[in-house]
């Protein structure tokens, strides 16, 4: 999955991710919108006019980018603990 920022403002960016998974956007999704910091989260995909889907994420405290390394960490921590049974 290759991620592009497209858009960035104060308090908002917009990333092209190429070869999305949505294994991984669907619990990244679910973060941001649980995070009390963020205020608009917005995924676009499968859009005739788009090439890649599209992240929107704006934010009330903080910057876009740390409420989305937050997020990718605490999915990589979820995943780095799942075991399995032999």
């Amino acid at each position: 999955m290759e991620l592009n920022l497209t858009e960035k403002t104060k308090d908002s960016v917009t990333i092209r991710i190429k070869d999305s998974n949505m294994t991984l956007i669907t619990p990244l999704l679910h973060l941001l919108s649980d995070d009390a910091n963020v205020s608009i989260v917005r995924y676009a995909d499968e859009h005739p006019e788009l090439e890649d889907p599209i992240l929107f994420v704006s934010v009330k405290k903080g910057t876009p980018e740390e409420a989305i390394k937050k997020a990718a960490t605490a999915i990589s921590e979820h995943y780095s603990t799942l075991k399995i049974n032999k």
